[in-house]
């Protein structure tokens, strides 16, 4: 609609020129129903639009359902926020009474208290090996399984005899560098594993 105006007030615009070039009253005449008809079209544009927008603006006053939704999805967001805030809650607890009864949350396991720092040697601890600098990084790279006893700060060979009846956990001899256990000066791990490890390939 507002192209056809503008080409009407552009026409009744030549008409005026034309009109004054030839001293003409004629095109004048025309010029101005050109341009009447240009205004009643803008008029009638205007006013489509102005109803089209109050019948737009009903439903939007007419919103309560958009608004109802919206305050559904706040309390369930609420409600959703809650849950979450319990669970946190529980997880907290949870790992709070997993540090109490010495329990290690990420593997399920008893935690192993190992690196000497952490515990002083017990009088009945075997001392520990003096690895080669060979044997020591080859080991700390090694799945081969040793095994270790909670809270006691050195890792052994299944046959070790130090073990004796004691209660072991299993575990590579990886892991075990890794967690802070020493090698056991009896059964001396590091070199003995070493060893095996070499002549497997040598093979």
């Amino acid at each position: 609609m507002l192209y056809i105006v503008l080409i009407l007030v552009l026409g009744a615009l030549g008409l005026v020129v034309a009109a004054l070039i030839t001293a003409d009253s004629l095109w004048a005449w025309v010029s101005l129903g050109v341009s009447v008809v240009a205004a009643i079209l803008l008029v009638i544009d205007w006013w489509r639009r102005r109803s089209a927008g109050g019948d737009a603006k009903p439903e939007e006053s007419d919103g309560e359902p958009a608004e109802a939704d919206a305050a559904e999805a706040e309390a369930a967001g609420a409600e959703q926020s809650t849950a979450s805030d319990t669970d946190d809650e529980d997880v907290d607890r949870a790992l709070a009474e997993a540090d109490e009864d010495g329990e290690s949350v990420a593997d399920g396991q008893t935690e192993l208290i190992a690196a000497e720092g952490d515990l002083a040697d017990p009088d009945d601890e075997p001392a520990t090996e003096d690895s080669a600098t060979e044997d020591a990084r080859l080991v700390a790279r090694l799945e081969e399984e040793v095994v270790v006893v909670d809270e006691r700060p050195r890792y052994h060979l299944a046959e070790c005899a130090w073990l004796e009846t004691r209660e072991t956990i299993p575990l590579p001899a990886r892991e075990a560098r890794e967690l802070g256990f020493s090698p056991c000066g009896r059964c001396r791990p590091d070199a003995t594993l070493a060893q095996r490890h070499r002549d497997s390939a040598g093979a």
